[in-house]
C-alpha cells in the first residue's frame, strides 16, 4: 500500500498543480504547444493511476487483475515519454536533424513498447507472473526502460543545445526542460536497480511541478504582457482612427456632419430601401438666401458665420436628427424617430421664424434667410433615398424663390 500511496500523491498534486490547463478551458488557443502538454498530463495521470491500482492488486494478489492492469502500466509509460518527446519538438519549433530524429525514435519507442505489450498477452516476453504470484520481468522490459533514459537524456541535450542558442528570460524555461529530462534519466536507471520503487512517478511529480512553474506560468505572463501591450496598440489605434473618422465625418466649419456623411447615410437608407426594410424618414433640404451677395458685400469672413449662425439654427431646431452640411450654403436633415413624428409641426415652425425675420427686414434678421423643403419617405413610391431628396430640393427652391420675392417686396 506504501507503493500506492505514492502514485495517490503525485496524482493529487498533478491534479491540483496543473487544473488550469486540465479543466479550464482550451489553453492551447493561447500557447497552441500546451495541447500537446495537456495530453502529456493527461498520459502522466493515467500512468499514476495504474500505479496505484498496481499496488492495491498486488496486495489482493489478484493476479489477473494485476496482469491487465501492468499491459496498461506499460502503455500509459509508453504514452507519456512519446508525448513529452513531441512536446519538447514543439516547444522548440526548430526544423533540423535532432528534432527529426528524436521525432522518429519517440514513435518507434511507443510502437515497439504497443507491440511487446499485445504479445506478452500471450507470450510472456516482457513480464510474467509466477506460481506464487509474484512479478518477474524479462530482460526486454530493462531494456525498454534502458531506452526512455536514453529518450530523456536526449530531451535534456536537445534543451541545452537550444538553450545555449538563445538569451534572455526564456533560457529560465529551456533550463526547466533539460532538468525535467535529465531528473527522469536518473530516476529511471536508478529504477533499473530498484524495480519496485516508485521513483517514476516521483520523477514526473517533481518535473511537472518544474514545467508548470517556471514553463507554462511564465509562457502566460509573457501571453499576458503581450496582450496588453496589444491592446494599449489597439487602443491607441482606435482613438487614431476615431479622430480620423471625426475629421472626415465632421464640418470643420459649423460642427455639422460632413458631405462624406450624408453619402455614407444615403448607402445605408438604400440598402435598406432594397431589402425593404427602411423605417419611416423624411427628408428635409436648406438653403442660405443670398450668401453670394453677403461674401461680396461684407466679405468671407461674414459669410462664414453667416453659414455658422444658420447650421446652429437648424441643429437647435431639429434637435432629435442628424443635420449634414452638403455644399457651401445647402444643408440636408434625415428626419426619423421623434422629429419624423413631429415633422409639419417642426417644419411650419421653422418656416414662421424665418418668416418672422423677413418682417423685421434688419441686417440681423436678413443673414438668417434660409430656405426650407421637405419631402417624406413613401415605400410604394420611392425606389431609393435620392427620389425623396429631390422633391424635398423641389420645394426648397419654390420657397427660396418665395423668400426673395417677400424680401424684394419688404425694401421697396
Amino acid at each position: 500500500m506504501y507503493y500506492s500511496s505514492i502514485g495517490l500523491l503525485a496524482a493529487l498534486v498533478l491534479l491540483i498543480e496543473n487544473h488550469d490547463i486540465l479543466f479550464a478551458g482550451d489553453e492551447s488557443k493561447i500557447i497552441p504547444v500546451i495541447g500537446i502538454y495537456k495530453k502529456f498530463l493527461y498520459a502522466v495521470l493515467a500512468y499514476y493511476t495504474t500505479d496505484m491500482l498496481w499496488g492495491v492488486l498486488n496486495s489482493l494478489h489478484l493476479v489477473s487483475w494485476l496482469f491487465a492492469d501492468t499491459v496498461i502500466y506499460y502503455i500509459a509509460m509508453a504514452s507519456g515519454v512519446l508525448l513529452w518527446t513531441q512536446y519538447v519538438i514543439g516547444y522548440f519549433a526548430e526544423e533540423n536533424v535532432f528534432s527529426r530524429f528524436l521525432y522518429y525514435t519517440g514513435r518507434i519507442f511507443f510502437g515497439v513498447v504497443l507491440t511487446v505489450s499485445a504479445v506478452n498477452c500471450f507470450v510472456p516476453v516482457l513480464f510474467w507472473f509466477d506460481a506464487s504470484g509474484t512479478y518477474q520481468a524479462h530482460m526486454i522490459r530493462h531494456v525498454l526502460l534502458t531506452f526512455q533514459v536514453f529518450l530523456f537524456l536526449l530531451t535534456s541535450i536537445y534543451a541545452f543545445r537550444v538553450m545555449r542558442q538563445r538569451k534572455g528570460a526564456v533560457k529560465k524555461r529551456y533550463r526547466t526542460i533539460c532538468l525535467f529530462g535529465l531528473a527522469m534519466a536518473i530516476l529511471l536507471f536508478i529504477q533499473l536497480y530498484y524495480p519496485l520503487l516508485p521513483l517514476y512517478s516521483v520523477g514526473y511529480m517533481l518535473g511537472t511541478c518544474l514545467v508548470h512553474t517556471f514553463v507554462v506560468e511564465d509562457e502566460k505572463e509573457e501571453y499576458k504582457s503581450e496582450l496588453e501591450a496589444s491592446f494599449a496598440r489597439e487602443n491607441l489605434q482606435s482613438e487614431r482612427l476615431k479622430a480620423v473618422r471625426k475629421l472626415a465625418y465632421s464640418d470643420p466649419m459649423t460642427g455639422a456632419k460632413s458631405k462624406l456623411a450624408y453619402v455614407e447615410e444615403e448607402v445605408k437608407k438604400n440598402n435598406l430601401i432594397a431589402a425593404q426594410l427602411a423605417p419611416q424618414f423624411a427628408i428635409a433640404v436648406f438653403d442660405l438666401n443670398d450668401l453670394k451677395v453677403i461674401n461680396d458685400r461684407l466679405g468671407h469672413e461674414v459669410g462664414n458665420q453667416y453659414i455658422v449662425r444658420a447650421s446652429r439654427m437648424i441643429g437647435e431646431h431639429f434637435k432629435h436628427s442628424p443635420v449634414f452640411r452638403i455644399g457651401g450654403d445647402e444643408f440636408a436633415v434625415v428626419l426619423e424617430g421623434q422629429d419624423f413624428q413631429e415633422r409639419n409641426v417642426l417644419g411650419n415652425e421653422f418656416n414662421r421664424k424665418v418668416d418672422a425675420f423677413v418682417a423685421e427686414n434688419s441686417e440681423e434678421a436678413y443673414q438668417l434667410i434660409i430656405a426650407m423643403g421637405m419631402a417624406d419617405y413613401v415605400a410604394e413610391r420611392d425606389s431609393d433615398f435620392n427620389q425623396v431628396f429631390d422633391r424635398a430640393d423641389l420645394q426648397m427652391y419654390r420657397r427660396k424663390r418665395e423668400l426673395k420675392d417677400r424680401v424684394r417686396a419688404a425694401s421697396n
